[in-house]
């Protein structure tokens, strides 16, 4: 979990409930609003595509998810942007790999 460092997330009872369900704690530098620009975009855009609802278990919120990262952000949703020709991230990747291949 990424938060700011405000007292509610550097609190005591804060961090304790964090350790029992069993994550990690980040957070963004004093003074800086763009340690975490990156994702606050990608949690906005997973917010929007699957919603805030409440999972039957934890293994359900994880497969929606993991559905929404590897079927439909990484494999369909384009890069609208020229610099990256309008490709899927999946196929911006192959071809950076491709790219990376050393000579023989």
């Amino acid at each position: 979990m990424h938060t700011d460092r405000g007292s509610e997330y550097t609190s005591k009872e804060f961090r304790s409930l964090i350790t029992e369900l069993e994550m990690r704690q980040s957070m963004g530098r004093t003074g800086s609003c763009y340690d975490n620009a990156a994702a606050e975009s990608f949690f906005g855009l997973l917010k929007a595509e699957i919603g805030t609802r409440a999972w039957d278990s934890r293994a359900t919120a994880r497969a929606d998810v993991f559905r929404f990262i590897e079927a439909e952000y990484n494999r369909t949703r384009l890069r609208r942007h020229p610099e990256y020709g309008y490709l899927t991230p999946l196929e911006t990747r192959v071809l950076l790999q491709q790219d990376l291949t050393p000579a023989a």
